[in-house]
């Protein structure tokens, strides 16, 4: 049996993942976490073979997270799990040391895939990634028109307040927004992601 464990801020994401790794009769659960904090303080307790790895967590980013697990646990087999599938941020996850990369929106005999493969020191990519890689970075990263909004105002140089006024949202909700920016634009701060803004015309 895989020992895994996951690091997911959802609960019913870890629910069923938990449900269709004790169903596959390969794998088992031993640790979950919620976030960066939690997961540091999971691997002290259990050594999984696989982690599997949100990259939208609340305190820190999965892709910032991955190098440093894998410095302090070299022989953890990391496979990230999220529904981001922007090129540039898979390309960013594989070369943080992840072992692979799978979509949440994947079947269950993917997902197992997946860990079986990556248990045994190999790469994994789902099939949604793998095609977006073999199509290469020409594919343009798929904005929301509410994202659009907001990129365009931070590239005015707005603060978090003026935009929240200009669109009638609350402070948590551009919080929100903004996240998803850095995510899906593979940026870690406001500068990074106005130059990959202005770069691929964003706004």
């Amino acid at each position: 049996m895989i020992n895994v464990a996951i690091v997911d801020d959802h609960q019913i994401v870890i629910d069923g993942l938990e449900k269709i790794i004790t169903e596959s009769e390969v794998a088992c659960l031993c640790g979950k976490a919620y976030n960066a904090g939690g997961c540091w303080k999971m691997l002290q307790e259990v050594k999984p073979q696989v982690l599997l790895l949100d990259v939208g967590l609340p305190d820190e980013s999965g892709i910032d997270l991955c190098p440093k697990i894998k410095e302090k646990y070299p022989t953890l087999n990391i496979l990230i799990l999220t529904s981001y599938s922007e090129y540039s941020l898979i390309v960013q996850a594989l070369k943080s040391n992840a072992s692979g990369y799978i979509l949440k929106n994947a079947m269950p005999e993917e997902i197992i895939e997946g860990i079986t493969t990556v248990a045994q020191g190999k790469m994994f990519l789902c099939n949604e990634v793998d095609l977006l890689l073999k199509k290469g970075s020409i594919n343009r990263i798929e904005l929301t028109r509410r994202e659009r909004e907001l990129l365009k105002l931070i590239t005015m140089g707005c603060t978090s307040n003026e935009i929240a006024d200009k669109l009638f949202l609350g402070q948590e909700t551009i919080r929100s927004y903004r996240k998803n920016l850095y995510m899906k634009l593979g940026a870690h701060n406001t500068v990074q992601l106005m130059q990959i803004a202005m770069e691929q015309r964003l706004a």
